[in-house]
């Protein structure tokens, strides 16, 4: 166990952050999960730029890399421009 009121009050501030980075980043999960479900091209494209800023935020706070936000980004908009093709 800590043993300075610092180390204490560094452990709470952890353990809070460490809850809301995973509500954040299963949140983003799920929003990409339904956008790749999406039948409908236009439909997609108004969730695609809503989940594109979330990915954009979360990267800026370091919940999800820069590179990881890129990767989704470009996988579902290639998903989005296939959708019609198909």
């Amino acid at each position: 166990m800590a043993n300075h009121k610092s180390a204490i009050k560094r452990i709470r501030q952890s353990e809070t952050r460490r809850l809301r980075n995973r509500y954040y980043a299963k949140t983003m999960r799920n929003a990409v999960r339904k956008l790749r479900a999406m039948t409908d091209k236009t439909e997609a494209e108004a969730a695609y730029k809503k989940v594109s800023s979330m990915l954009d935020r979360l990267a800026g706070r370091n919940i999800i890399s820069k590179n990881k936000a890129s990767n989704l980004k470009s996988k579902l908009a290639l998903h989005i421009n296939k959708i019609n093709a198909a």
